[in-house]
């Protein structure tokens, strides 16, 4: 019976892969163009959203969004969501009309294809190297700038320890917030973990719970105020989390 439960999850996994390289081939030549300029960046958006939404679909994955407060068109936001798995990305971009900028690792760039894109539409960190870390926040102020929102996973990583139920935050998603006086906007992925971890040989088809949390005001806030307005967060992803066990 193992057998063929891995079996099925090797073939499983496979398709997920092929999907996601191979399906960026035929449009190629139009991601080229859509992301060479910041000006279509809104383009890439809607395309890169379409994607997502296409992968999860094909996976047998179903999003189950609860909102504790519509979000209002026009403004910007600093979404913080905890990071479970390498298909929060694609959660991301499916539940979100409002086009954003990912802020992530450079590991990333390494994956075939996709690693090329993502270089050239998101804002890439180098947590070993101090002066990458810094420019990332000139980065982000540009497209905060252009009217973007701004998507950073606050716990920097992905946690290798399956008992930790959140990671400490880091700072930088709320320096940024304070400085520009936008809202943080806790959501919490509930299943993400439990139906497609990094573990090679687990996971499977299901449903995908994802709660968009009220927001956090940050007008009148200041940088004194980020490490609060962190724990704030934090123990709102947290507690979440902790109600679902």
């Amino acid at each position: 019976m193992k057998f063929f439960r891995y079996f099925f999850i090797l073939i499983w996994r496979i398709w997920f892969y092929a999907w996601v390289l191979l399906s960026i081939i035929p449009v190629f030549p139009v991601l080229i163009l859509v992301t060479s300029s910041e000006k279509t960046y809104p383009t890439f958006f809607k395309i890169a959203r379409a994607w997502a939404k296409t992968i999860l679909f094909v996976m047998g994955f179903k999003i189950e969004l609860m909102e504790d407060e519509v979000l209002e068109k026009g403004d910007s936001f600093m979404f913080c969501p905890n990071h479970t798995s390498m298909i929060d990305i694609f959660v991301m971009l499916a539940i979100t009309e409002n086009p954003f900028v990912f802020v992530g690792k450079i590991e990333l760039t390494k994956i075939p294809i996709f690693g090329f894109f993502y270089k050239r539409t998101c804002i890439i960190v180098d947590r070993n190297n101090s002066k990458s870390r810094t420019a990332v926040f000139d980065e982000a102020r540009l497209r905060l700038d252009d009217g973007l929102d701004i998507c950073i996973f606050p716990e920097g990583l992905v946690p290798s320890d399956e008992s930790v139920v959140l990671s400490e935050f880091k700072n930088g998603a709320f320096r940024l917030a304070v400085e520009y006086q936008i809202p943080i906007v806790p959501i919490t992925m509930y299943d993400c973990k439990k139906l497609f971890s990094y573990t090679f040989f687990s996971g499977s088809p299901g449903k995908l719970r994802v709660k968009v949390h009220s927001i956090i005001e940050t007008k009148g806030l200041t940088l004194k105020d980020c490490n609060s307005l962190k724990k704030q967060t934090f123990h709102v992803i947290y507690n979440e989390l902790l109600s679902d066990v």
